[in-house]
């Protein structure tokens, strides 16, 4: 097994930390095992791979817009994570900035998980994050990119797309949803994560299925808006994972270290804002 160049940047991890920070009454999936992971846990896995820093992402699951332990775990990083949010629709400005001021650049859309009708009317809370210079961070999965556009279209937010769109492989890379993701890369200042592989493929590991989706993806957005994310601890995975094998899975995907070094340090310092010794650390 060979491990792609290093420093890394992971673009997509989750705290779950139901001791310190007990699930909502009303989850409908409660996180155990091996997907529990806190702040701690995080930060001794990532010293053995090498990562220097993460976004910590806020689960709907277990914790929806409470976000006490994506706070939490940003002040135990000691400033080595960012973090994505997720807020109620009506959230008020005021809010935001507090979130901002702890170290989160962003909030999150789970479309899988609410539905696209639960997010169509949150224009206002677009305004806010454009304003305030966070990003929206949108998972969706087969069409559901398509029933978002008009929303997306109308907003100049920044935007970053979870793990590769989740397309539907049968589909190909015609299907119409991946095709609008592609459109997006090549048109807007947005960003897409080489994530979440086992989310949409239908292949055991390493996912070979979905690597024409990722070569297009790379092609539309250029390895200068491509990151990538682990989306360590691996919830809800159908087969066991690890960190390891799966940041291999890159070596073959992406050869050449220079664009190694693009995907897993130079792009995603600039997007996290760690741009400071984006340089020095090659």
């Amino acid at each position: 097994m060979t491990l792609p160049v290093s420093p890394r940047i992971d673009c997509h991890i989750h705290a779950i930390d139901p001791a310190r920070f007990p699930y909502s009454a009303d989850t409908p999936y409660r996180p155990s095992g091996q997907e529990i992971a806190p702040a701690a846990q995080l930060i001794r896995v990532f010293d053995a791979f090498d990562i220097r820093h993460a976004l910590v992402v806020a689960t709907n699951t277990g914790y929806g817009s409470d976000s006490r332990i994506l706070l939490d775990t940003l002040q135990q990083g000691g400033g080595r994570f960012r973090g994505v949010a997720v807020v109620e629709n009506d959230v008020d400005i005021s809010e935001l900035e507090r979130l901002k001021a702890a170290g989160v650049i962003g909030v999150a859309f789970n479309v899988p998980f609410h539905g696209a009708d639960y997010y169509l009317r949150a224009a206002a809370l677009l305004e806010k994050l454009t304003s305030l210079g966070l990003f929206l961070q949108i998972q969706v999965e087969q069409d559901q990119l398509l029933d978002l556009l008009p929303l997306i279209d109308k907003s100049n937010v920044r935007l970053v797309f979870d793990h590769c769109g989740r397309p539907s492989v049968g589909q190909g890379l015609q299907g119409k949803a991946f095709q609008a993701l592609l459109a997006i890369g090549r048109e807007r200042d947005a960003h897409v994560k080489l994530s979440g592989y086992y989310k949409f493929s239908q292949q055991p590991h390493p996912y070979q299925d979905a690597w024409p989706f990722i070569t297009a993806l790379v092609e539309a957005f250029t390895l200068d808006r491509c990151v990538w994310g682990s989306d360590y601890p691996f919830l809800r995975a159908p087969e066991r994972l690890d960190y390891g094998p799966l940041l291999a899975v890159l070596t073959q995907l992406f050869p050449d270290p220079g664009d190694q070094h693009r995907l897993l340090w130079r792009t995603p310092a600039r997007l996290l804002g760690f741009d400071g010794g984006t340089d020095q650390a090659r």
